[in-house]
């Protein structure tokens, strides 16, 4: 294996473009060799240095890759991770991971066989309010936890055109897509539910997918909602906190994204730092003493993803993103669809 590990990207479109060239291309152990480009030609206008493929098989056919991306659309995960692994290369995949847990098992299966690393790109375990959310949690500030509620909002009162996301016959989704980061954050925090329960909607005028989720997952000591919808034009809190001490309260959203979107090099000076005005509100008792105030965001860190992807690979131990734990993802929005339909919560067979 190289000093740095030799990378391919299999799609140049926005996760391509916005997140893994970006990282990889600054991170010190990975080398991004080559990107796949079917039909235009940005990315050697971006990354001069970096090869451009016009075809998936191209990645699959370079015996210097080490890792490929699959970053193509959601519905060409399963075969295209597959090819990667039997083509003896190691697999991040983007989320959602699968779209059937039979297929998440077959490709766990089959990467456990070839000994190779799987991962999926839940990058959002790196977010700022996240991070803070979850230390605030550990720490018990606000007592035993009683309630958590968090919100992925957007406003697009419209049907994009000509894209795969917006039809229907390609299984995609709002729950599969923000709904999976959403669901991601809540297993880490709190493990697999018991059971979940559903209401899933597409509001949007001649919407073709679901554009509005909100799911309750049951746990014994804990209420958790996850919500999301693409007609809010006035955000909510991001995250609502409820304890037997006190209430956490966080709006605003990690700045990285929008920091990726504008070119702005990753881990460069205060990346992933947020505003002061955009830090939670911490109204609890600690040590017997009230508190109110502000809670600075610890900063976000995308390219700690790659960092651990680098680690397993290199040292073979578990990456902190499991393909088992993402294949968990896939266990909640089945369970959701099917308690959508259903109009009643489905348990969870442990």
């Amino acid at each position: 294996m190289s000093q740095k590990i030799i990378t391919g990207i299999s799609s140049f479109g926005m996760s391509g473009k916005v997140f893994h060239a970006p990282l990889l291309s600054v991170h010190p152990n990975f080398q991004l060799k080559t990107v796949v480009e079917r039909s235009k030609n940005e990315v050697k206008s971006i990354y001069p240095d970096i090869k451009r493929a016009g075809t998936f098989e191209e990645l699959l056919k370079d015996e210097e890759i080490e890792l490929i991306v699959i970053n193509t659309p959601d519905h060409t995960h399963f075969e295209f991770a597959l090819k990667a692994l039997d083509a003896g290369k190691n697999v991040v995949v983007e989320k959602p991971f699968t779209q059937s847990i039979s297929e998440g098992e077959k490709l766990i299966n089959f990467a456990d066989k070839k000994n190779l690393l799987l991962s999926v790109f839940h990058n959002r375990r790196w977010d700022g309010d996240f991070l803070t959310v979850k230390k605030i949690i550990e720490n018990k500030l606000l007592g035993r936890l009683v309630e958590f509620e968090s919100h992925y909002d957007r406003f697009r009162n419209y049907i994009q055109p000509n894209t795969w996301k917006e039809m229907p016959e390609n299984g995609t989704g709002t729950l599969y897509n923000l709904g999976s980061h959403m669901i991601d954050q809540a297993l880490t925090l709190f493990g697999m539910p018991e059971a979940v329960q559903a209401d899933i909607r597409i509001l949007r005028t001649d919407g073709k997918i679901d554009d509005c989720y909100e799911l309750k997952l049951y746990y014994r000591d804990i209420k958790v909602a996850l919500k999301g919808s693409y007609l809010v034009r006035e955000p909510g809190p991001r995250y609502l906190l409820n304890g037997t001490n006190g209430s956490f309260l966080k709006y605003g959203i990690d700045p990285q994204e929008d920091a990726l979107k504008g070119s702005v090099i990753p881990g460069s000076t205060a990346w992933g730092t947020e505003p002061n005005a955009n830090w939670g509100i911490l109204n609890t008792e600690l040590n017997g003493l009230h508190y109110t105030g502000k809670v600075e965001t610890i900063p976000g860190n995308y390219l700690a993803f790659y960092d651990d992807i680098f680690k397993a690979i290199t040292i073979k131990t578990s990456p902190y993103v499991t393909a088992f734990e993402a294949l968990n993802v896939i266990r909640i929005i089945e369970a959701a669809i099917e308690s959508n339909k259903s109009k009643r919560a489905i348990e969870l067979t442990k």
